[in-house]
């Protein structure tokens, strides 16, 4: 359960190791509301295959609990391999990208800038 916070350019960040046990979405929300956090940040690598594959519904049921408690939500890391071999996924983060709550970045400056870009819409 290795997790620390962060300041963001103003945000306070809850970002997940790496490595670890898998990931439950209303824990990790009450975690960042309990130290101030209003973004969760996860390491692509933390999530597992299925969760990447829209007919199983994973990510919609994960990533639906967020934008209920109004937590941004950023998945950090290459997840090219997913995209390139579907199109509902690439369509799912293109449109996940254009809004505020759901990100799927490549690297911390590219979650820079859209946090600095989201600020200023």
């Amino acid at each position: 359960m290795a997790r620390s916070c962060y300041d963001l350019d103003g945000t306070r960040v809850l970002a997940c190791a790496p490595e670890g046990t898998k990931l439950d979405a209303v824990e990790l929300i009450g975690d960042a509301l309990g130290q101030g956090a209003r973004l969760v940040v996860i390491p692509a690598e933390r999530l597992e295959d299925d969760f990447f594959q829209l007919r199983t519904g994973l990510a919609g049921a994960f990533l639906q609990k967020f934008v209920t408690y109004e937590v941004r939500v950023a998945i950090l890391g290459d997840i090219s391999r997913h995209v390139d071999t579907s199109s509902s996924l690439r369509d799912f983060v293109y449109e996940s990208n254009r809004g505020r709550h759901t990100w799927f970045v490549a690297s911390r400056e590219e979650l820079r800038s859209r946090l600095l870009s989201s600020f200023n819409t």
